[in-house]
């Protein structure tokens, strides 16, 4: 989708700091990280969100789950603690709407959803 910011990045249109990458995923430095570990993990594939991934491509939903481990790994955040979030739609707060994760972590994270 040439008006998706993510497939941009995907496509090399749009520079971004590159943490992880197989044929399937890519994991990039979020622009405005809330936290000192922040990378957002999206399948290189477009999928609106999370539930059309996982309805559509399960073993593609997979490979994204064992990206964001991955990702907790080579970050340092696997041993001390790390959130994993998918925001999905506006009423989540889903701003790209391509599937992603928010990788989060090093430091104590708040318990607020807010």
């Amino acid at each position: 989708m040439s008006d998706c910011l993510f497939c941009r990045i995907i496509a090399s249109e749009i520079p971004a700091s590159i943490v992880y990458e197989t044929d399937l995923v890519l994991a990039f430095r979020d622009i405005n990280p809330v936290a000192p570990v922040h990378v957002l993990v999206i399948p290189k594939q477009h999928y609106t969100d999370i539930v059309e991934l996982a309805d559509a491509d399960q073993a593609l939903a997979a490979a994204v789950m064992g990206a964001i481990a991955e990702v907790a790994r080579l970050e340092g955040v696997a041993e001390t603690g790390f959130r994993a979030s998918f925001n999905t739609g506006a009423g989540g707060g889903q701003t790209v709407f391509h599937a992603h994760a928010h990788v989060m972590g090093g430091r104590r994270l708040s318990l607020s959803l807010g």
